[in-house]
């Protein structure tokens, strides 16, 4: 029987051979948490491979800060890139490595830009044209769905893979695939040109 951190494991190299050669200083598969598919964040980052980078999705729940802060010492402890999502308060107070977007919110990315943060920042998009206005806006990364049929709740219709790897030949920064992407769907994202991919049922 595979164990559960062998088959992170086995996700986070897959992701390595999705990136081959391409350079980037973002971490090849993000994790991304849910409040309904890893109710536990906590257990959830720490069966994660180190080097991976983990999204803290937290809604505006009250104990954001708390999981935040216990996130964010684990994160130290096993090597992890944590981002927050759409939370510059937070992301500070806790030292995030980085500070991930809703395609919504690309505005307030490049607000924060013009601010001075440094940070990496990675978005969430939905079609090339977000794409084109991440980029615009200071994104160093993005994570576009739907790539194939996924269980989310925030799913769109899949793009499909030839769609998937046209975006990314198109646009300058790192592409992410998210949607569906598991240890035998990931497989078909290798030598696509993307940077990686993202995962919550996959990981959990």
């Amino acid at each position: 029987m595979t164990r559960p951190y062998d088959a992170q494991l086995g996700l986070a190299r897959l992701a390595q051979r999705v990136r081959g050669s391409l350079r980037t200083d973002l971490p090849a598969l993000f994790a991304l948490t849910d409040p309904v598919r890893t109710p536990d964040p906590l257990d959830f980052a720490s069966r994660l491979a180190p080097g991976s980078g983990l999204v803290f999705r937290h809604f505006g729940a009250p104990e954001r800060f708390h999981t935040g802060a216990a996130l964010a010492e684990l994160a130290a402890a096993r090597g992890l890139h944590l981002f927050v999502s759409s939370d510059c308060e937070l992301a500070d107070l806790i030292g995030a490595h980085g500070i991930h977007w809703p395609e919504r919110d690309l505005g307030k990315a490049w607000a924060r830009r013009l601010r001075g943060d440094r940070r990496p920042f990675t978005a969430s998009v939905h079609s090339p044209a977000a794409s084109t206005r991440a980029a615009r806006a200071g994104i160093d990364g993005v994570f576009h769905s739907t790539v194939f049929a996924s269980q989310s709740a925030t799913a769109t219709r899949p793009h499909g893979i030839h769609a998937a790897a046209a975006l990314a030949r198109n646009v300058d920064l790192a592409v992410y695939r998210r949607g569906g992407v598991n240890a035998d769907t990931g497989r078909r994202l290798i030598g696509l040109g993307f940077a990686g991919f993202c995962c919550v049922g996959a990981l959990a």
